[in-house]
């Protein structure tokens, strides 16, 4: 099973456990990047993560707004990026840019 796999079926149990789960995708991805599209992170709403979106530069901002997706059940269209000058100050190594679909899962 992938990793990708892993991150569905770990939501899918996730689910079936009760709790309310939100699943993030790298839909776009410009420059250097940490993780390809299709990189998948889920979240739950008491804070379990499973997966990633960036290798953990954004995670958190991503799990911030999947509480919110789960709260109202809107879709979000998330965008990173940082200048290469920066990139090392806001630990964005990579630099480049990504873009994350954000989806409640029924």
């Amino acid at each position: 099973m992938s990793s990708d796999e892993d991150v569905l079926a770990t939501a899918a149990d996730w689910a079936a456990e009760g709790e309310t789960v939100a699943l993030a995708t790298v839909v776009e991805t410009w420059g250097s990047s940490p993780r390809p599209a299709g990189s998948r992170l889920a979240v739950t709403a008491s804070g379990r993560m499973a997966g990633s979106v960036s290798g953990g530069c954004i995670e958190g901002a991503v799990a911030d707004a999947a509480q919110k997706t789960m709260a109202d059940g809107a879709p979000q269209l998330l965008d990173f990026g940082i200048s290469d000058e920066r990139a090392w100050e806001v630990g964005l190594a990579c630099g480049g840019k990504l873009q994350v679909f954000l989806e409640k899962l029924a």
